[in-house]
């Protein structure tokens, strides 16, 4: 009986040890937009970074072939200001949303319209980068 235990008990723990995660991110991208800007010099770009993995990532930049850069900007007392990167927290999300932590995308080389899509390359510290087909939304879309 002690023995059948034993056994029971080691194979529990060798079920939950190959269960347990790898220590790396995993990352995916969803619900981006770019609402189509007003002028044709500048553009917000809005996306959520989910995390499954079981260690934090940074976003480290951003490019794409209709900006010249593309800047990652957080919101404090109402007020712009870039920033280096974001943490992606392991388990969790990054989300870049109006009103707070988002993109914004510099030197057009031509405004987007609605319906255009764009495409977005996420680049991390540890993962792969994530390319991303952006839709351009109406001015007001807010995502929800």
């Amino acid at each position: 009986m002690r023995r059948t235990a034993l056994a029971v008990t080691a194979a529990l723990l060798a079920l939950t040890g190959c269960s347990a995660g790898d220590g790396e991110p995993r990352l995916t991208a969803q619900n981006a937009y770019i609402p189509e800007p007003i002028t044709g010099d500048m553009a917000g770009g809005f996306l959520v970074i989910e995390n499954t993995g079981d260690a934090d990532d940074t976003l480290t930049s951003v490019h794409s072939d209709l900006a010249e850069t593309v800047e990652m900007h957080e919101t404090v007392d109402n007020a712009m200001r870039p920033v280096d990167s974001f943490t992606v927290p392991a388990g969790g999300t990054l989300s870049l949303s109006r009103g707070g932590s988002h993109l914004m995308l510099l030197g057009l080389t031509h405004k987007p319209v609605e319906g255009e899509q764009v495409e977005l390359e996420l680049r991390f510290e540890k993962s792969a980068p994530i390319t991303v087909d952006v839709p351009v939304r109406a001015t007001t879309y807010t995502g929800e």
